[in-house]
């Protein structure tokens, strides 16, 4: 007698975890890809940070600086209102302060620049380095552009928001256009004033605000 088939089910946390190891492979590029992922996928099952980077990779990383908010303020300062920079430009830049060379690789191959940089975009994505979520990623940029230098709390133009949550969440692929597409006509109709601003408060601190 036949048996009739089961249903698969997929567990729900299966394809960001693959997908995020495939973003790491693709950064790594190990030579054994097989032994690589046996040690990416046996630290994770011991809750220890995967082997994103080559051993050769992780011994000259020791000569950098570590990037912060401060230093992307820096670079921020010298971008100095532009919209767009050259991507030689922007190097040097990085160079100078001493950041990574493969971080900047990293973000201007998941942005897809080219020659021509949309500085807003480059900024976002290398704060999400820093941003384990959205939020945090979003409260890091706001914490970069902020221009409020009387102790209060990082704002910025409602507009500029918009535009940096709807790229990163774009890049991240995991939040739906539709849900980005309610948090902000929530906040545009619900939270901003008429000033036109966002504090960092409007969408870390409210509950009803889910960026994620």
């Amino acid at each position: 007698m036949a048996q009739t088939d089961k249903p698969t089910c997929i567990p729900p946390e299966l394809p960001k975890i693959l997908k995020e190891f495939a973003k790491a492979a693709i950064r790594v590029q190990p030579q054994d890809l097989i032994q690589w992922a046996a040690d990416y996928f046996e630290a994770l099952s011991h809750g220890e940070m995967p082997p994103v980077r080559e051993q050769s990779e992780q011994a000259a990383l020791c000569n950098w600086a570590e990037l912060t908010p401060e230093l992307l303020k820096v670079l921020h300062s010298q971008v100095a209102g532009r919209l767009t920079i050259r991507a030689e430009e922007l190097a040097q830049m990085w160079k100078v302060v001493n950041l990574p060379t493969d971080l900047f690789n990293s973000v201007m191959n998941v942005g897809h620049f080219t020659e021509e940089i949309e500085w807003l975009k480059f900024l976002a994505l290398a704060c999400s380095a820093l941003g384990v979520t959205i939020t945090k990623t979003l409260k890091i940029v706001c914490e970069v552009l902020s221009c409020d230098h009387n102790g209060g709390l990082p704002r910025i133009p409602f507009s500029t928001f918009q535009f940096l949550y709807t790229y990163i969440a774009k890049v991240d692929g995991e939040i739906s256009a539709s849900h980005v597409s309610r948090m902000l006509n929530y906040m545009e109709q619900e939270v901003i004033g008429p000033d036109g601003i966002i504090t960092v408060n409007d969408f870390t601190q409210n509950p009803r605000v889910r960026l994620e």
